[in-house]
């Protein structure tokens, strides 16, 4: 059964199932739904908590120019909902931007964390290239819109089998999306390009850490994510051969089962 609900400020969240709760967070051009297959599953035994981030799903639009966005701001809007909800401990889980934010969270507020985990995703900060990359894509955006934009986006977000046997899915995400508007997902791009390098926290982190890894993937450099997967004083470590930077849609079996492993051990330990 799917419980909606949202803050005074319109950001919007569904909670689903019953037992220890799992955040879950999606990434850029993304909302909740992006869970739905791991929700399905996980919601069997966790409550899953999953947060529309705000101008996206069902969430208000992002913050306006007296409140900047920032993933500092987007972990204060984290923490909002689980004190709303009068949770003491959850675990943390982020895809891509999402992961940015749950680091962001990790640093901020560690005494609320059982765990977290990185989907792929990186603490690394963007180098000049990555830079350069999201500003020229917020120079497009400002010329041609958001729709060219995000076709030519998330098929690259896909490992190349994914690609052939479910281009149709791709196809479902972009005509999603269609609702983004140009100004929130640029002021998303420019909240990732000032984020901080948050490694760490990382190798600071006294609890355990999940890293979900796609071995084609071209949005989270390969090597990267294994150099920062041995930072963690303890690491759960998953590489999905098949999958570029979309696990959770890619192998939904091999992630789910990593997440519910993952749950299930920082409740029992």
């Amino acid at each position: 059964m799917e419980i909606k609900k949202q803050l005074p400020d319109g950001t919007v969240y569904r909670m689903y199932g019953d037992g220890p709760v799992c955040v879950l967070l999606h990434g850029f051009a993304e909302d909740g739904h992006i869970w739905d297959q791991q929700v399905a599953e996980l919601s069997k035994k966790f409550t899953c908590l999953v947060i529309d981030l705000p101008g996206t799903g069902d969430s208000a639009p992002a913050f306006d120019k007296h409140r900047d966005l920032s993933v500092n701001s987007a972990a204060d809007i984290v923490l909002e909902i689980i004190q709303q909800e009068k949770l003491e401990k959850v675990t943390l889980l982020g895809h891509s931007m999402g992961g940015y934010v749950t680091l962001a969270f990790a640093e901020k507020y560690p005494a609320t964390l059982k765990g977290f985990g990185l989907i792929h995703s990186t603490a690394f900060a963007d180098n000049e290239e990555k830079v350069q990359t999201r500003k020229k894509s917020v120079a497009f955006m400002r010329d041609h819109g958001t729709k060219l934009f995000l076709e030519q986006l998330y098929p690259n977000l896909y490992g190349e089998q994914f690609k052939k046997h479910h281009y149709d899915e791709i196809e479902k995400q972009i005509k999603a999306s269609e609702i983004y508007q140009a100004e929130v997902l640029i002021q998303y791009y420019e909240m990732m390009i000032k984020r901080p390098d948050r490694t760490n926290i990382l190798r600071t982190a006294q609890i355990p850490v999940l890293f979900i890894i796609g071995a084609e993937d071209k949005t989270v450099n390969l090597a990267d994510s294994l150099a920062q997967c041995h930072l963690p004083l303890e690491s759960h470590i998953l590489i999905l051969e098949k999958a570029g930077h979309m696990g959770m849609k890619e192998e939904v079996e091999k992630t789910n089962t990593a997440i519910r492993d993952f749950l299930s051990y920082v409740n029992e330990n």
